[in-house]
């Protein structure tokens, strides 16, 4: 395959992102295009579960969502984050697991394949420093998109930060 003929396939059919931001109370998705130029927008939401429900029915809806979003927009590969622990509330991490349990779950069943950043590599690319706030991020997305605002809830922009987190590693790696 010649260097045009890639450049037509991209064209036609560029490379779609799902950025993910797993939660159990909110998961954040992202739709992000890799264009000849720069990243294009496509789509950005949450998909809430809902908190009076049982542990099994919130891990559902989750997954249900997210296979929804995978079937609307068909991605080439889903970008999400991993689960981190802190000390001081370990119990977070145990709930996060479980959404992304669902998320995975939902991605390889749709036959889309995965890949995973920690928290501290998607704020240092995206940044330029590991320990970002979220409003930082919010900001890096506005500026990186060309936004007028930032994106709100700050799930979404996590989730548009991860896939430009492996959006840029993945055109370091082509040249």
């Amino acid at each position: 395959m010649n260097s045009n003929t890639t450049r037509v396939d991209e064209l036609t059919h560029p490379t779609r992102f799902l950025g993910i931001d797993p939660g159990l109370n909110r998961t954040g998705y992202a739709i992000l295009e890799h264009s000849l130029k720069c990243p294009v927008l496509c789509e950005g939401g949450i998909i809430r579960s809902n908190q009076e429900s049982n542990l099994a029915a919130r891990v559902h809806e989750i997954g249900s969502g997210i296979r929804e979003v995978i079937e609307e927009f068909h991605p080439d590969i889903m970008v999400i984050e991993q689960v981190f622990t802190t000390p001081k509330f370990p119990k977070s991490s145990i709930i996060m697991a479980h959404a992304r349990g669902a998320i995975l779950y939902a991605a390889h069943d749709a036959g889309v394949p995965v890949v995973h950043y920690t928290p501290t590599q998607i704020k240092k690319l995206i940044t330029g420093s590991g320990r970002a706030s979220k409003e930082q991020i919010q900001h890096a997305i506005k500026t990186e998109l060309g936004l007028k605002t930032v994106l709100e809830p700050n799930d979404v922009a996590d989730a548009f930060a991860a896939a430009l987190c492996h959006y840029h590693s993945m055109r370091v790696s082509c040249f």
